[in-house]
């Protein structure tokens, strides 16, 4: 699979290659606060195969939690494109809404921290929901 993406107003770009490691939905608090309230629709994908090739994100880690993940946004729109975890140094969590066609995302195959789950967020009939993360 090979796709590009990038932000809102153009400023940064990027190319993927590779197969998706895992695809889901996330329901968590802090996925919330970045999406403005919806969960957050993602693939995990392979760090070797994306690259910017546009401008550089800004990266944000919260200091005040272990293994915090870094979030990289466009720092003129502000646009959520990827977020790296130190326990999934392998893959970029892609946000399916940078992609320049969000179709080729397919459906998730779960959907996880379903404990922090609003009453507003819909979830596709017969998927796998997890309170955290699978087993």
């Amino acid at each position: 699979m090979e796709f590009q993406g990038g932000c809102y107003c153009k400023a940064v770009r990027y190319e993927a290659a590779g197969e998706p490691i895992f695809k889901a939905q996330c329901h968590c608090r802090e996925c919330q606060y970045i999406t403005g309230g919806s969960p957050n629709v993602f693939m995990a994908i392979p760090a070797d195969g994306f690259r910017y090739v546009q401008g550089e994100p800004k990266g944000f880690a919260r200091s005040d939690i272990d293994n915090a993940v870094t979030r990289e946004f466009c720092p003129d729109c502000g646009t959520h494109l990827a977020t790296r975890s130190p326990q999934l140094a392998q893959a970029v969590i892609l946000k399916v809404g940078s992609m320049d066609d969000p179709s080729e995302f397919g459906q998730p195959q779960m959907a996880i921290y379903c404990c922090d789950k609003q009453p507003f967020h819909a979830l596709p009939e017969g998927l796998p929901t997890f309170d955290r993360l699978p087993g």
